[in-house]
């Protein structure tokens, strides 16, 4: 059975998609490591394995994310903001705003009625505005990343973080610590902290609704909630958010396929 392959190999996660006329058949995330080839090796090995299916099965296919330009398995390369409207146009054709909570970095993309972007920014490289932050404060709490979210919403009194720098925001939370500040109110500071980030770059552009959210950020309920309380609508959010980007590639290696 003939399959087109979508890879995104980010800093942190690398995800693959495999689709069959357009339908999403298997998808997979695995951790990157120090070897962006070998990432998007075990991603789409993963996902071929859920199928039953070997390499041979895959027809066509496309790399995006950072690691993109170092993975010698796909030779179509999808840029980034390309393939992002393109997945989240799959789920949500009426968006015209996404936001992309990454492990490095942050992006919001305006998209036209077909998916295609019309413009966007970027965060900076300070980690305040990235899925970094949330990573660097689950270590600081000793708590597990996927527990974020739940903790922030039972938070009382979020504290508000004086610096935008991840470094002397690590250290600032220690200290909160240390004067018997929650970690349900920690964490929910840190969540305020990246959405007022997120609400800097959506400044930037005149967006529009439907708004989304995508990457692994967008697994953290708190940190969505924080957004949306901060822009003052509802997100869409997709099932599997974190594979969005993959999902374009690979819609963009289909249509490349049959041109």
């Amino acid at each position: 059975m003939p399959v087109i392959l979508g890879l995104d190999i980010g800093s942190y996660y690398s995800k693959a998609v495999l689709l069959k006329d357009r339908a999403v058949l298997s998808w997979a995330v695995v951790h990157t490591g120090g070897n962006y080839n070998l990432a998007a090796k075990k991603a789409r090995e993963e996902a071929l394995k859920h199928l039953g299916l070997g390499e041979e099965s895959i027809a066509a296919a496309a790399v995006s994310g950072v690691g993109a330009p170092a993975t010698a398995y796909a030779r179509l390369e999808a840029p980034e903001i390309l393939a992002l409207g393109l997945g989240i146009h799959y789920y949500f054709p009426t968006v015209r705003t996404v936001i992309d909570i990454g492990g490095q970095a942050s992006k919001v993309v305006k998209l036209d009625e077909s998916g295609k972007p019309l413009d966007f920014a970027l965060s900076e490289k300070c980690a305040t505005g990235s899925g970094k932050f949330l990573q660097v404060i689950a270590r600081v709490l000793q708590v597990k990343l996927e527990d974020l979210g739940p903790l922030s919403l039972q938070s009382t009194k979020k504290i508000q973080f004086t610096t935008g720098c991840a470094v002397f925001a690590e250290s600032e939370a220690i200290s909160r610590i240390s004067d018997g500040a929650s970690r349900e109110d920690i964490i929910a500071g840190v969540h305020d902290s990246i959405a007022l980030k997120i609400q800097g770059l959506i400044s930037k552009l005149r967006w529009e609704k439907d708004c989304a959210i995508v990457g692994g950020g967008a697994m953290d309920r708190g940190l969505v909630k924080s957004i949306e309380d901060r822009m003052g609508i509802g997100l869409l959010l997709p099932d599997n958010p974190q594979i969005v980007q993959a999902l374009g590639a690979a819609l963009l290696a289909g249509e490349r396929a049959i041109a």
